[in-house]
């Protein structure tokens, strides 16, 4: 069992680190591929292949109702990262930040 969660399935999606994070900084945070790849340090091509992998194991996923874990790959750990900090939750914008959601929009 892996700590307190769900144990692990042989049917489970793994995404690795680097193929969240691509989805992080291309969809999640909106940046051009250009840019996202140069954030992760890797050519635009290696940054493409990653980030269609990304996308085909959280489709098959999503339409076969398995789980995705997150473990693995390759990739370094940014003391901190000034540039492109992880976006803190704010409630009031949808999870894709597509806008305000109704009746939320603040004033100024």
């Amino acid at each position: 069992m892996c700590g307190k969660g769900i144990p692990p399935n042989a049917d489970d999606e793994i995404l690795k680190v680097e193929e969240l994070e691509s989805i992080r900084l291309k969809d999640y945070l909106r940046m051009d591929q250009a840019a996202a790849a140069e954030r992760m340090d890797i050519s635009q091509p290696t940054f493409h292949r990653i980030i269609n992998e990304a996308h085909c194991k959280i489709a098959q996923a999503l339409i076969e109702g398995k789980a995705i874990r997150i473990e693995g790959g390759n990739y370094v750990i940014v003391v901190k990262d000034t540039e492109t900090p992880v976006p803190l939750h704010d409630p009031r914008r949808s999870p894709c930040g597509r806008g305000w959601k109704r009746g939320n929009r603040p004033q100024g």
